[in-house]
């Protein structure tokens, strides 16, 4: 018989400061890498994750330094709440030998091995399969940890996501799917790419655990982020957590938004997760005003230091063209 076990982590003060923290980090990174991209310093592809911090911050904090983390191409936040160097990730977007992955990769490939973090992925559901892979290979070694996923709704009617569901049950693998359930994808609302718009179900179709939380609250993502990590790590299953969310910004920076209603996302930015949980800590006396100022100027500090990180660092020289790259003879 399966055990369900409810982890309720009690955290500190400083603990749940640090968790603000991290949203408020993640928020200014995304505006002023918005800012960087109109004056053209950044280039290609960039989606920003303004209105999803909380799915990120609250997932990672239920994970280990030794679990293995993948996401998608809007994967600063969760690289940043990964504790990645905001410079090394500006630097990267810049195209700079100083990024994650030596300017080669850009918003969309953000790599980092030290903090277990295996990349953003730019083909919709292309990491999925990977994820179980890697589960699989952590079970065989009979290592401790977990494989985390992150995905978009988007990635929920493709092949992969079946697939990767369909292996992560039979070889009973410790793996977290996460999907961040914005609503829209690329652009196209969830009624209609979806006939059944309750994600969660999908998983239990093959004989996953899954539930879905609100995922513009910060607290009660924590818990159910704790209590699926526990669940794996107690029953050796893997396990599928919807987080129901909203991005505030277009889905790319090409994106002129034609497909929803600026109503709408007004409504949606009163559920702003990052005001509601810093007034939750006010309210239980556990932030002041003081300690938010001191918070938001060291916040800018750190933005600041990664620009002038990405403005300063440099290009890769022409004559390394070919380096990483393999070939036959």
């Amino acid at each position: 018989m399966e055990k369900r076990i409810k982890e309720r982590k009690v955290l500190t003060g400083e603990q749940e400061r640090h968790l603000l923290y991290q949203m408020k980090l993640i928020r200014r990174f995304e505006e002023k890498s918005a800012e960087q991209y109109t004056k053209e310093k950044i280039r290609g592809f960039l989606h920003l994750y303004i209105g999803e911090e909380a799915v990120a911050v609250g997932v990672t904090q239920a994970l280990s330094a030794e679990d293995y983390v993948l996401s998608t191409y809007r994967e600063h936040g969760h690289a940043l709440a990964r504790n990645m160097d905001p410079g090394s990730i500006m630097a990267e977007m810049y195209g700079k030998q100083e990024g994650c992955s030596k300017g080669r990769g850009g918003s969309m490939h953000l790599f980092d091995a030290t903090f277990n973090f295996y990349g953003g992925n730019a083909i919709v559901a292309g990491h999925l399969p990977m994820a179980v892979g890697m589960a699989l290979a952590s079970k065989k070694q009979q290592k401790k940890n977990i494989t985390c996923c992150f995905f978009g709704e988007g990635a929920a009617a493709e092949g992969e996501f079946h697939e990767a569901m369909n292996l992560a049950a039979l070889w009973q693998v410790p793996a977290l799917f996460i999907c961040e359930n914005n609503l829209y994808a690329m652009g196209t609302a969830l009624k209609y790419t979806h006939a059944m718009q309750y994600i969660e179900k999908k998983g239990v179709g093959y004989g996953i655990d899954s539930s879905a939380v609100d995922g513009m609250d910060l607290i009660a993502v924590s818990k159910a982020a704790n209590d699926a990590v526990k669940y794996i790590k107690t029953n050796n299953k893997p396990y599928f957590l919807v987080c129901n969310t909203y991005r505030f910004r277009p889905h790319s920076m090409f994106d002129a938004e034609l497909y929803r209603d600026k109503k709408e996302v007004e409504e949606w930015k009163k559920k702003d997760p990052i005001p509601r949980y810093q007034q939750d800590l006010i309210n239980k006396k556990r932030l002041s005003k003081k300690q938010i100022d001191e918070m938001d100027k060291h916040i800018e500090a750190e933005i600041n230091k990664a620009v002038t990180l990405a403005e300063e660092g440099t290009w890769e020289p022409v004559e390394d063209l070919t380096k990483f790259v393999y070939s036959g003879q």
